[in-house]
């Protein structure tokens, strides 16, 4: 609770000194106070409206899987340290993070959906733990997963019951590759 109390009080002062500055400024010179006041909460505005957008703007902005050759594909790994990529399920796109510590295939409620699986349908009777604490899930069989040139049949999997970000891309299907190693800020899949 002294966090609480000191952050309240370095705002109080803040605040105490932001305004004198603004009562003294405004006295001497209103209008381009008005406009420099103007212009820092315009400022302020957009840098708001960057920050609350940054997960779209970052997933906009992460470099695609690049195939390299006939049987390969380099997966550049984000600023957060992940790669993430999109493969065909079912004939469907999906974005998945890529997770070695993930057994199955994890898909969300909206990911399942989308690949033809009725969420609403499935028997949660499973437990997995994840980053934000344990979730039930539901196993499942996708008849095909498609990164690049490689496809996969019968890929085991579980539909998480709760809200996911972004589905998970884990060992079931990544042990069905060849190679699959980490070099130079990529993921590289070989088949």
């Amino acid at each position: 609770m002294i966090g609480g109390w000191g952050n309240a009080a370095y705002l109080v002062l803040l605040l105490i000194a932001v305004g004198g500055w603004l009562l003294v400024e405004f006295r001497a010179r209103p209008g381009s106070t008005l406009r420099a006041m103007a212009a820092w909460g315009l400022i302020f505005a957009g840098a708001m409206a960057v920050a609350g957008l940054w997960p779209q703007i970052r997933n906009a902005a992460l470099p695609q899987a690049l195939s390299v050759g006939d049987g390969r594909l380099e997966v550049p790994i984000a600023r957060d340290g992940h790669a993430y990529l999109t493969a065909q399920v079912n004939g469907v796109p999906v974005r998945f993070v890529v997770d070695t510590g993930a057994s199955l295939v994890a898909l969300g409620r909206a990911d399942a959906r989308k690949v033809g699986l009725d969420p609403d349908r499935l028997a949660y009777f499973g437990i997995a733990q994840t980053a934000n604490g344990r979730v039930q899930t539901a196993p499942v069989t996708l008849d095909s997963v498609s990164i690049g040139g490689f496809t996969s049949r019968k890929v085991a999997g579980v539909v998480i019951d709760g809200d996911v970000g972004t589905s998970l891309l884990g060992m079931e299907f990544l042990r069905r590759f060849g190679r699959v190693s980490f070099e130079g800020g990529r993921l590289i899949l070989e088949w």
